[in-house]
């Protein structure tokens, strides 16, 4: 299946012109000092506009990515950072407004080898 054709059938792109047909994505990653306003950028390609956010734990990740969907992100891909708890967070923030992805890490290399459910996760 091309990108292009997936990209239509499954996560209902923005047109922004009669041929093209471009995903808005998101990134978010988790880190100690990480700031959504200023630790963001943003990415354009004809396919894909990727916005890629860093937050401190899962509280800020839940409001980012209400806000990401607001904005019309279609598309939220997680952080091997987030574990099972943190993507179960953002999922139920998103209520079903966007599709959410994971990277999978648990332990993740850049948290002291911790999964962020420990960091993070304020349930026993």
């Amino acid at each position: 299946m091309r990108f292009s054709l997936f990209v239509r059938e499954v996560i209902s792109p923005v047109r922004c012109n009669q041929d093209l047909m471009v995903l808005k994505a998101a990134f978010i990653f988790v880190a100690p000092d990480a700031d959504p306003m200023k630790h963001r950028s943003v990415v354009n390609t004809p396919e894909v506009i990727l916005t890629t956010v860093g937050v401190t734990d899962y509280k800020m990740a839940e409001e980012v990515a209400k806000n990401l969907v607001d904005d019309g992100i279609g598309a939220i891909e997680l952080c091997g950072g987030f574990g099972i708890e943190g993507t179960a967070v953002i999922k139920r923030a998103v209520a079903g407004r966007a599709v959410v992805g994971v990277v999978r890490f648990d332990p993740h290399p850049g948290l002291e080898f911790r999964s962020g459910d420990e960091l993070f996760s304020h349930t026993s």
